[in-house]
């Protein structure tokens, strides 16, 4: 493929006139099989290019270790981007924001309390530099200066919005050429943050979703030559637990595409198709109130989370058409959809009386946080005993995020970060008593000051005033279930506290489904061991979306953690997802 040039009139390929028109799709947001089907339906739509981020926590989940492989086979991905004659924008961070867990940072940087994040600071600048060295040489072969479908590389993602030291911004810049990055450079930011997030001879594009005409006189004031680009045309937005499913109506966000494609920018939708934050990677917001994100990335795209084509996308093909080639065969339909039907769980767990598979205890003199442990996500379990019987006023200063709170294993309470929650008063029965405060990382911060976002009790945590002498943590990332010990359950005694519950079911033909939890509170599901993510009641969400890849034929494993109480020890697989109600 032709090398991407920047002249004064727009961008050039192969020494001529070029526009991009690309999608956003995150391969490590859709399961690795499925690809190949969100790239040809990106051709189908009339886009040339897709964008991508990459995910530094995910692809160096410990320092010194670096992932290619799986669900992270990026070089996969560009392979099958090529395959279909479309080229790729790379936006590889460090930061990516992403509405995900830590916006890409991996966690293991904030084992140093004091780093600061996304500057010149030596231990930040140090680290980034052993992940662009792991990252790009083998994606080398990719970059459009050697035929691959790589036209461009992203310095940093959104820095106005977040400082303005340049010299840092050329720092990363340097790095990315240092290791080989040699195809054309570009930042991205809002409008009103061109100036401090942009950097000299270094193409500068613009994020916004409506007030097109608005949005490039900025970027055309800011550089008055050189090619127009909307690097995030938001087409939707991500949803929180306890909000509403966002919707924009397709009519008037292709009316937005179509007057920027009169105007004869470039562009990139966001999200041409989200996808979801499995597992536990979904990121949060926190202005004076933290807002974790909920499991769908569904963001109202083009295709929805399943990979369907919306309205929207037959509406946005209609105004690609009118400025560029779209190709001649027909938009493609909806996949297939299964109702698996209803699904008994008839094994159980209890996941305190689980602690000692799950993970290891670490003595100190105050509650370690997940970072000091070497843990990125789950769980982390805090433990104390209590040498006096009588009232007791627990109190954390921090609770990062969600911590249920248990005496000598029975639920006691619940401290929240969200609803500014830090003390409980409950009564202690005996000498001895066994305190036990399970925090649930619910997401780290992925956007603005509070991104140096530490899991755990943090800060002083006093039983009456006073900091027990001893505490036992304990990681519980759940990234393995296979030590659990499950046992028949007894129907007429339910558990008590968090608890893991499994059941099989039959599939004949595997396809897309939804896991719907209807009477379960609040936790995390797995299929086959793939983690699915967090379900909650408060909503909106209130399915998960399972990719037919990871069914097989004949018998399948579903487990669900409840980390409350369920009315009910059914699940049930329907072929539709429910991801709330939407904003009046």
């Amino acid at each position: 493929m032709p090398r991407l040039e920047i002249a004064d009139d727009g961008f050039r390929l192969d020494d001529r006139p070029f526009r991009i028109i690309s999608g956003a799709l995150h391969y490590f947001r859709i399961h690795p099989e499925q690809w190949a089907d969100r790239l040809r339906k990106a051709r189908l739509l009339g886009l040339n290019t897709v964008e991508t981020y990459v995910p530094w926590n995910l692809h160096a989940p410990r320092r010194g270790e670096f992932r290619l492989d799986g669900g992270l086979d990026l070089p996969r991905f560009l392979d099958a981007a090529a395959a279909e004659g479309l080229h790729v924008l790379l936006r590889p961070g460090p930061y990516i924001c992403a509405e995900w867990e830590g916006g890409g940072l991996p966690s293991w940087l904030l084992a140093d309390e004091d780093i600061v994040l996304r500057s010149r600071d030596p231990r930040f600048l140090t680290a980034v530099d052993e992940y662009l060295g792991a990252l790009v040489p083998p994606l080398k072969p990719y970059l459009g200066s050697e035929g691959g479908p790589v036209l461009a590389v992203q310095v940093e993602n959104e820095y106005g919005a977040y400082g303005d030291d340049t010299a840092y911004l050329a720092e990363l810049a340097a790095l990315l050429r240092r290791h080989g990055v040699d195809v054309p450079l570009f930042t991205s930011d809002q409008p009103s943050d061109l100036a401090a997030g942009s950097l000299d001879g270094v193409l500068a594009t613009a994020n916004f979703g409506s007030r097109t005409a608005t949005g490039l006189a900025a970027l055309r004031e800011h550089r008055p030559r050189g090619p127009l680009m909307c690097m995030e045309f938001w087409i939707g937005w991500f949803d929180r637990w306890g909000g509403v499913h966002a919707r924009r109506d397709p009519a008037d966000a292709a009316a937005e595409l179509d007057l920027l494609l009169s105007a004869g920018a470039s562009v990139n939708i966001y999200m041409f198709h989200g996808g979801t934050n499995f597992g536990f990677t979904n990121g949060a917001n926190d202005k004076g109130t933290y807002r974790p994100t909920v499991t769908s990335y569904d963001y109202d795209s083009l295709l929805d989370e399943a990979g369907d084509p919306t309205p929207k996308y037959a509406a946005f093909r209609e105004v690609i058409a009118r400025h560029a080639p779209v190709p001649v065969e027909p938009p493609p339909a909806a996949g297939p959809k299964a109702a698996y039907g209803a699904v008994e769980l008839t094994r159980t767990a209890g996941l305190l009386d689980q602690a000692d598979v799950l993970g290891t205890p670490v003595t100190a003199g105050r509650p370690l946080t997940m970072e000091e442990l070497g843990q990125s996500f789950g769980f982390v379990l805090h433990e104390t005993d209590l040498a006096t019987p009588g009232p007791v006023l627990l109190h954390a200063e921090r609770v990062h995020d969600r911590a249920q709170v248990f005496l000598d294993g029975q639920p006691v309470g619940v401290l929240e970060r969200e609803n500014h929650e830090h003390a409980l008063a409950f009564t202690v029965p005996r000498a001895g008593a066994r305190l036990a405060v399970l925090v649930e990382n619910q997401g780290r911060v992925n956007y603005g000051r509070a991104l140096h976002d530490r899991k755990g009790l943090l800060g002083r945590t006093t039983v009456n005033g006073a900091e027990p002498a001893v505490w036992h943590s304990r990681a519980l990332p759940l990234d393995t279930l296979d030590a659990l010990d499950l046992r028949p359950s007894d129907p007429g005694r339910p558990p008590v506290g968090p608890a893991f519950h499994h059941g099989t079911f039959t599939v004949a033909e595997p396809a897309d489904t939804f896991l719907h939890l209807d009477g379960w509170t609040k936790g995390l599901a797995w299929i086959n061991g793939f983690p699915l993510g967090r379900y909650w009641s408060r909503g909106p969400q209130a399915s998960l979306y399972v990719p037919a890849s990871v069914l097989r034929p004949g018998a399948n494993e579903v487990t669900v953690l409840e980390l409350h109480a369920s009315a009910t020890r059914r699940v049930h697989l329907r072929d539709a997802p429910d991801l709330g109600a939407t904003e009046e």
